[in-house]
């Protein structure tokens, strides 16, 4: 029987990851508090928090009936720029700061995947890692900072940047996997998979199927 990937997220980049590498899976949006979750565990860097909440936004899914007899996988991301761990912006004003902070600089993605098996009798395997990425961003005016926010785009998204989408202009370089600062890695989720017994190969098909 083929294996059933569930995706535990509402991004859409991550499920587009995922179709372009040619695996088939559903999504499942898990309601977990992000804020809520990392403050329960105090001062803990971008890299633990990336995989703590990756872990609870999978094992909230894997919780669900819906995602009986499956390989449910859960991601986040948090940029790390000068010792401080970024999240989602929200708010425009936030997300102008830290661009202009962030232009002409480096910070690292980390990205951290969590999945879990929750096939029939004697499953429950459940595996984690993170995937990390250093970014290098080119000077930017104020004019282009403001347009930028004012798009919305990085409003929702971690470190207030994306690669994928308009802010891919501003990025000069990136060292590590691409995949991991889109929002999942394709070789990482191979490795967990591998872990549990399952050939990425068995995923592939094509479209998305619940």
């Amino acid at each position: 029987m083929t294996p059933r990937l569930i995706l535990a997220s509402k991004s859409p980049a991550r499920t587009r990851l995922l179709t372009d590498a040619g695996i088939r899976h559903g999504v499942l949006v898990s309601d977990v508090d992000e804020g809520a979750v990392a403050a329960s565990y105090g001062e803990i860097d971008a890299h633990d928090t990336a995989l703590l909440l990756a872990r609870a936004k999978a094992e909230a899914v894997a919780a669900l009936e819906d995602a009986d007899d499956s390989l449910v996988i859960g991601c986040d991301s948090v940029f790390e720029f000068d010792g401080e761990a970024y999240g989602k912006p929200y708010r425009p004003e936030i997300a102008v700061e830290r661009i202009a902070r962030m232009q002409g600089r480096s910070g690292v993605l980390h990205t951290g995947h969590w999945l879990v098996d929750t096939r029939g009798a004697g499953s429950g395997g459940t595996v984690g890692a993170v995937a990390s990425a250093t970014v290098s961003f080119g000077r930017m005016t104020a004019d282009e900072i403001n347009a930028y926010v004012a798009s919305g785009e990085p409003l929702q998204c971690a470190g207030s940047f994306t690669i994928d989408g308009l802010g891919g202009a501003f990025i000069d370089e990136v060292r590590g996997d691409p995949h991991a600062v889109i929002g999942l890695s394709i070789s990482t989720l191979r490795t967990l998979l591998r872990s549990l017994g399952v050939p990425i190969t068995a995923l592939w098909g094509t479209g998305i199927s619940l």
